[in-house]
């Protein structure tokens, strides 16, 4: 007899974003470990989206489709790639997408069953037509976050059964705490400074602005921030830290293909989001390397980092309560010190890639059994 691990699964997942960031990567690493175990797994996104391109790297199975608009030819397209592709189950991750899945779906004579994955906290439309796309035509719906979930059962009233919470999984191996100096060394950066560091796409709901603002209250002329990541608020930002006079103390890196050395290289951590998150693979990254973090209480953070135990939450949007959490931990290295530790073990207990990919294997053959 052939055990249901055995079984290989036909996955299709589909982003219609030509955006870059954590839901993305998700999608990609997710796509590497379903491999990994056996199952056959196709991308389908627009040509013009950066995951094509990524997918294409990472020598990911990826199919250019017209699937970046919600019109008909974009059901089409995907309703003809199904006809001749036959799947078990399909993935959805944005509304786009989701929409032209579920009406591409119903022209088909043995449709896939449907699977939306919601990455980030904003507010689902409360209208019969979403609703619809929810609970009728989608099978089941995983939110990277419990409170995500919860949004979705209270505000939403879906039911709560077809619901899972699945936070993105890290690689353990790749982010770990290493030796800070020669992180530095390798980087380039000063061996006799202090570092703060962000590591985000640069968005305005990231916080950066905030950062930038709290970073100038701080009297410490020896610490510096590092910003990595690239994104539509970069010309914001580079016009912030000039009228703040920040210029010597401040390093806008760029988009980096090596977090993990970044983050080694780092004292702190932060990331002051004020909206749309679910459980940030950054913050589980640096929870991983063995950072303090100081983040908000925006989405399902608070998940991953518990206020004084695993790091420091403080009020969104509240330059002044974000500079006195840095300020507290730059000048209590022990503090530091026992919050770092204590996050990289939770993170290894609750945060690996393993269980993520476990989970979703068993949603996956729930879904399209």
């Amino acid at each position: 007899m052939v055990s249901q691990r055995q079984v290989r699964l036909r996955i299709v997942h589909t982003e219609a974003s030509c955006g870059w960031g954590g839901q993305e990567i998700r999608i990609l690493t997710e796509a590497q470990g379903m491999i990994a175990r056996g199952h056959a797994v196709t991308l389908l996104c627009p040509p013009e989206a950066r995951i094509y391109d990524e997918a294409q790297k990472r020598n990911l199975p990826v199919h250019a489709l017209p699937i970046g608009r919600k019109n008909l030819r974009g059901v089409l397209a995907l309703r003809q790639w199904l006809r001749t592709h036959p799947a078990d189950v399909i993935n959805t991750h944005s509304s786009t997408d989701a929409w032209l899945a579920a009406l591409a779906c119903r022209l088909l004579d043995k449709p896939p069953a449907i699977v939306r994955t919601r990455h980030i906290s904003a507010p689902v439309p409360d209208n019969f037509s979403t609703r619809w796309l929810y609970t009728k035509a989608t099978h089941h719906i995983v939110t990277t976050g419990e409170r995500l979930r919860e949004q979705l059962v209270r505000d939403n009233r879906y039911p709560a059964t077809r619901i899972t919470s699945i936070p993105t999984g890290i690689d353990t191996e790749r982010f770990k705490p290493g030796d800070k100096s020669e992180a530095r060394r390798r980087l380039g950066l000063d061996a006799g400074a202090h570092y703060i560091g962000i590591v985000a796409t640069l968005r305005s709901w990231k916080g950066h602005l905030h950062l930038l603002d709290a970073f100038a209250r701080l009297d410490a002329p020896k610490w510096r921030l590092l910003i990595v990541g690239d994104g539509p608020m970069r010309g914001v930002l580079e016009k912030r830290i000039a009228e703040l006079g920040l210029e010597p103390r401040v390093r806008m890196v760029g988009q980096q293909d090596n977090p993990e050395l970044w983050l080694q290289a780092l004292d702190i951590f932060c990331l002051p989001s004020y909206a749309n998150e679910g459980v940030p693979q950054a913050i589980l990254q640096a929870m991983l390397s063995g950072l303090p973090v100081v983040t908000t209480a925006v989405g399902s953070i608070t998940e991953a980092i518990s206020d004084s135990r695993t790091g420091l939450i403080v009020t969104p949007q509240r330059p002044d309560e974000l500079a006195a959490a840095l300020r507290r931990l730059m000048a209590d290295p022990d503090l530091a010190a026992r919050l770092g530790a204590a996050a990289r073990e939770e993170a290894m207990r609750r945060f690996g890639i393993e269980r993520m990919l476990e989970r979703m294997e068993r949603v996956f053959r729930k879904t399209a059994a």
